[in-house]
């Protein structure tokens, strides 16, 4: 049995589709019941908080492997199930990291990373850690002042990155969980094209048949509050700031042929991803 953590977001919910589809045994933590409805139906859905101790052991009880997949700028959701992993005698545990782990020293950015990465080395649990690029689908962000100006904000200008599309990721999981070779293993994972954000939106507006405009921002307030509309803690906004700003350096955009290696096939292109991903876009520039 394999237990997935986010299974309901962007990398979660393909892994589970890929391992379900290949009728690999999959339990899922999910915090809602009702955001799991949709999930295959051959899927086993335990209700469960990683914040929350005492309420994963039902969770991990017969679990050979697992997804590890936490959200936010902490520590505690990947301790406590690490913890409960080690009582209930896991296998093997795939961490989702980033690679804004590397470097030296450690961008603010990676920081929680790596201390995720220091909690699963020293777990006894055997372990691979995944660290992709940015996603494909961090573009979604644009989506508010899309729909309010009809522009994209650009903070990185002329730095290049490789993003991944989530599926991917959701691939590379899938094969470190189901295939041997892949115990101790750090595998950076990026997307085929190193892109800047002017790239982006040509593609973008390529697909939809329309220009996307781009406007630089003018403060690091701005770029902050186009990302986090509802604010952010000033360690993460500190973090995201100085993120952009080496983003903005990098205009090579390093990529690597990990997911090729991992799956077999090469990994998918932006312009895939927006054609996929169209609608949203389209909606939100209906009235603009």
């Amino acid at each position: 049995m394999l237990l997935i953590t986010g299974a309901t977001g962007h990398i979660g919910r393909p892994l589970v589709d890929q391992l379900a589809q290949h009728g690999v045994p999959v339990r899922v933590l999910v915090r809602s019941l009702d955001r799991a409805a949709d999930l295959p139906d051959t899927v086993e859905r335990v209700q469960g908080d990683l914040d929350d101790l005492s309420t994963l052991t039902a969770a991990f009880r017969n679990v050979r492997r697992l997804f590890l997949l936490t959200p936010g700028i902490g520590t505690s959701m990947a301790d406590n199930a690490l913890q409960v992993a080690a009582r209930s005698g896991l296998e093997q545990v795939v961490l989702l990291s980033s690679t804004n782990v590397i470097g030296d020293p450690v961008p603010a950015m990676g920081r929680w990373h790596h201390s995720r990465e220091i909690l699963v080395r020293a777990s006894g649990i055997r372990w691979t850690i995944l660290r992709p690029n940015g996603f494909m689908s961090n573009i979604f962000e644009w989506l508010p002042t899309l729909a309010k100006h009809g522009y994209v904000l650009d903070a990185t200008g002329p730095g290049r990155h490789a993003v991944i599309d989530p599926s991917d990721v959701a691939a590379a999981a899938a094969a470190a969980l189901t295939q041997p070779g892949h115990d101790g293993a750090e595998y950076t994972l990026t997307g085929p094209e190193s892109l800047t954000t002017a790239d982006q939106a040509q593609i973008l507006g390529e697909v939809l048949c329309r220009e996307i405009p781009l406007r630089e921002v003018t403060t690091a307030e701005e770029a902050v509050r186009s990302r986090f509309p509802n604010g952010a803690p000033k360690s993460l906004a500190d973090a995201v700031t100085q993120a952009w700003t080496l983003m903005r350096a990098d205009t090579l955009g390093a990529r690597t042929d990990t997911v090729q290696r991992l799956t077999g096939r090469p990994p998918r292109t932006f312009r895939r991803w927006c054609e996929e991903n169209v609608e949203a876009f389209r909606n939100a520039l209906d009235g603009v």
